[in-house]
């Protein structure tokens, strides 16, 4: 991890759409996630998830990507930046797909965002731009599944977040467990 780790940019929308636009800064509030987004709220909000079952806690409460996947994804062709694929939080200077699951992350002076697990990519992304939902899978060695679009986390404090707040990593007690898709 660096410690130079910085939110690069912020994002929040109302309505259930693809991307978010950018925000000056957000407002993240302890057990509901983001202020006047779609997806605040105890239970869950995405769409298909609450067809399922509207009673499932909300362990998606905040999206965060990695600055870093943008790069590589604007250097493959893809017109992406902050907000772009719906997250909230822009990091620079993470490797959000390597933290366990339960690390924390102090964000500014008062927000904590605790990490419940990878995004799964949809086929949302390739209706924006085809070819994308490939983009953010992999394969490792063994063949098993690699999911790049970002991390989902809880809001255990909450406080404002701007781009250029600093971001400190609290890793949970060992044995760590790897991210599965939430």
């Amino acid at each position: 991890m660096s410690p130079h780790a910085v939110v690069q940019a912020v994002a929040a929308s109302p309505g259930h759409g693809f991307s978010k636009p950018l925000q000056p800064a957000i407002m993240l509030l302890a057990g509901l996630g983001v202020e006047g987004d779609a997806h605040m709220g105890v239970t869950v909000k995405h769409r298909s998830r609450v067809r399922a079952d509207p009673t499932q806690p909300n362990l998606r409460q905040v999206h965060l990507i990695h600055g870093e996947l943008l790069d590589e994804l604007a250097g493959a062709g893809f017109r992406v930046g902050p907000g772009v694929m719906g997250e909230n939080v822009t990091t620079r200077g993470i490797d959000l797909l390597g933290l366990p699951r339960g690390a924390r992350l102090r964000i500014g002076p008062e927000a904590i965002v605790e990490i419940t697990g990878l995004r799964n990519p949809c086929s949302q992304l390739d209706d924006y731009q085809r070819g994308l939902t490939a983009a953010v899978l992999g394969r490792n060695p063994d063949g098993s599944l690699i999911r790049k679009a970002g991390v989902m986390g809880v809001v255990l404090a909450g406080g404002r977040v701007a781009g250029g707040d600093r971001i400190l990593v609290e890793l949970p007690a060992p044995p760590h467990r790897a991210l599965e898709r939430v």
